[in-house]
C-alpha cells in the first residue's frame, strides 16, 4: 500500500476516479468539481466519509457537475499531487479534512504551496459564520485559493461544519468561477 502511494506521488500525470455528471448550472455556465476527502481512517475505510457526500449534496444543489470524487490520507505531497491534477481537469476543487491543528492537518499547507493566488476572504468567511456555532470554530486554518483556472476551497472534516462552513459560501461560488475564468460580469450588484 505504501509503494503505491509513492508510486502515484511520482506520477503527474495520475489518473482522476470518474463518478456521473449531475445536473448542469441553469445559468450560463456549468461548473464542474472535484471532491477531495482527505482522512487517514477513511483511505483506509476506518471511518465512513460523511463530508465528501455531504459536499457533493451541496454542490448538485447549485447545479455543479461532480466529475471526481476521492478519499486520500493525511499526506502533503499526495494531497498537492491530487490538487494539481484535478484543478486541471475540473473548475472547482473542495476539500475536507485536515485543515486542524494536528500534526496531520496538513490540507491548508498543501494548499498554499499549490496555488497561485489566495483568496483569503473565504477561509475568513467561514471561520466568522462558524464562531456563530462555536468559538472552535477560530482553530480552523482552512483557506481557498487559485490554481490555473480552478478555485481551490478547503472545509473542515465533519460533516457538521461541512455544511455549515460551504451552506457560507455556497451563493458566491459561481460568480468565483465566472471571474476565475475571465467573464465580465461586474462584481457590483
Amino acid at each position: 500500500m505504501r509503494s503505491e502511494r509513492k508510486k502515484q506521488q511520482d506520477n503527474q500525470d495520475i489518473p482522476l476516479p470518474m463518478l456521473r455528471a449531475g445536473t448542469p448550472m441553469s445559468s450560463s455556465m456549468a461548473i464542474t468539481a472535484a471532491v477531495l476527502t482527505i482522512s487517514d481512517k477513511g483511505s483506509v475505510g476506518q471511518r465512513v466519509d460523511e463530508g465528501g457526500p455531504a459536499v457533493c449534496e451541496l454542490l448538485r444543489g447549485i447545479g455543479a457537475e461532480i466529475l471526481f470524487t476521492e478519499i486520500i490520507p493525511d499526506e502533503q505531497e499526495l494531497i498537492k499531487a491530487r490538487l494539481i491534477a484535478m484543478s486541471e481537469k475540473v473548475d472547482l476543487v473542495i476539500t475536507t479534512g485536515g485543515t486542524g491543528l494536528s500534526s496531520r492537518d496538513v490540507t491548508p499547507d498543501a494548499t498554499l504551496e499549490v496555488i497561485e493566488r489566495e483568496v483569503p476572504g473565504i477561509g475568513e468567511t467561514m471561520r466568522a459564520e462558524g464562531l456563530k456555532a462555536t468559538r472552535r470554530s477560530m482553530l480552523s486554518r482552512a483557506t481557498a485559493g487559485i490554481r490555473g483556472g480552478a478555485l481551490i476551497v478547503n472545509l473542515p472534516g465533519s460533516v457538521k461544519a461541512v455544511r455549515e462552513c460551504l451552506a457560507t459560501i455556497l451563493d458566491i461560488l459561481p460568480h468565483a468561477i465566472e471571474k476565475i475564468k475571465g467573464l465580465t460580469s461586474d462584481c457590483a450588484r
